[in-house]
């Protein structure tokens, strides 16, 4: 069969509650369609926050031409293919993005089309239980913050991560979920090299399970590997990394314990797949950036499933105000349930679709 329609569609649905101080107050999604011409829709998802239209825009008006009337089951050819007639755009950032997005799509017609689910078609898994951790947006208030890290130890997440800077946040942070806890704290590239080992040293008397990016730029692994190599701190890093080259780059450089692919960034499932035997090449952890709420998350809770190579997927600590699934996926006590449907196992819901596509693409 072959492809017959591409599809992004750009959404902004608010989170729930109305008291996550989220920066760009909805939560960008974009959702990937691949139809082909039996009928058989696969649903992706491409990195969108705060440029969900211009991830979008990639999708339907760079990469649908290369791919309409190709053979889907080609996954691999038709990736290499984007990637190299795309190139000369830039090889990171908004178009990896997209076609992050377009080869999630066509794993999840490959699962459908075989009746299986991904991590089956991916070799299998030991088991479909995987434990979230409870990945906290960064908050200005203090006590707010501490608040929602008790509350998410109480509904069963065994590790918390906090977005704050500074050290009295940590020290908060950690009173708040007690001792033992394992803490991780993400930076988002602030400081320098020498300013990084400076705070690693004081924010690691919380006893941190790891430290997140805390160089800027994010791509300067040699400042990462002089921080963790002074400082003794594990850290974490390569959720604005794309391809397994700039993975083997980092890996090469000393410069993190987790390796932390995010599927709707760096390729996909199979780029994902090159970066997880690297990970295990370096004797590294994986602890992929996972806050999504569509196909993106689904993926990863697969490819966690079958790598066996971390311990957690990360669970950004809100709900949206509109679920993007028509079933939801199967949360109890800190652990997610695996889908055993076809491809991913998840449909999209289509009303959520146009109630909350965001417009100007």
């Amino acid at each position: 069969m072959s492809i017959a329609e591409v599809t992004a569609h750009p959404l902004a649905i608010a989170p729930a509650g109305g008291d996550t101080p989220w920066i760009w107050g909805a939560l960008n999604q974009v959702i990937v369609e691949v139809k082909t011409d039996d009928g058989l829709v696969g649903w992706g998802e491409a990195f969108g926050y705060g440029q969900a239209l211009s991830a979008a825009a990639m999708v339907n008006h760079t990469l649908r031409p290369l791919l309409m009337g190709q053979d889907e089951t080609d996954i691999r050819g038709l990736v290499d293919t984007l990637m190299r007639r795309t190139h000369i755009f830039g090889r990171y950032g908004v178009t990896q993005f997209g076609i992050s997005g377009v080869e999630i799509a066509l794993w999840d017609l490959a699962g459908k089309r075989a009746g299986k689910p991904l991590y089956q078609l991916l070799g299998g898994a030991a088991s479909r239980d995987v434990q979230a951790y409870a990945s906290l947006v960064r908050y200005a208030d203090m006590e707010q913050m501490a608040e929602h890290a008790a509350r998410a130890v109480k509904e069963g997440y065994e590790m918390i991560k906090l977005h704050q800077i500074d050290v009295e946040s940590i020290a908060r942070g950690r009173s708040a979920i007690g001792e033992g806890m394992p803490l991780t704290v993400d930076i988002n590239c602030e400081w320098t090299p020498h300013e990084a080992a400076q705070m690693a040293v004081a924010m690691d008397e919380h006893d941190l399970y790891w430290l997140e990016e805390p160089v800027w730029p994010p791509e300067d692994y040699i400042g990462l590997a002089e921080v963790m190599e002074s400082t003794g701190v594990p850290l974490a890093s390569g959720e604005n990394a794309c391809t397994a080259h700039q993975f083997k780059l980092m890996m090469e450089a000393g410069a993190v314990t987790y390796a932390q692919p995010s599927v709707t960034k760096v390729g996909g499932i199979g780029e994902f797949l090159k970066i997880a035997t690297l990970a295990e090449t370096y004797n590294l952890s994986l602890a992929p950036h996972s806050p999504y709420f569509g196909p993106g998350f689904v993926a990863t809770l697969h490819l966690l499933a079958h790598t066996r190579l971390a311990q957690w997927i990360e669970k950004i600590y809100f709900d949206l105000e509109a679920d993007l699934f028509t079933e939801p996926l199967k949360f109890a006590d800190g652990v997610y349930t695996v889908p055993d449907g076809p491809g991913l196992g998840r449909e999209v819901n289509r009303d959520v679709l146009k109630e909350y596509r965001m417009t100007g693409d």
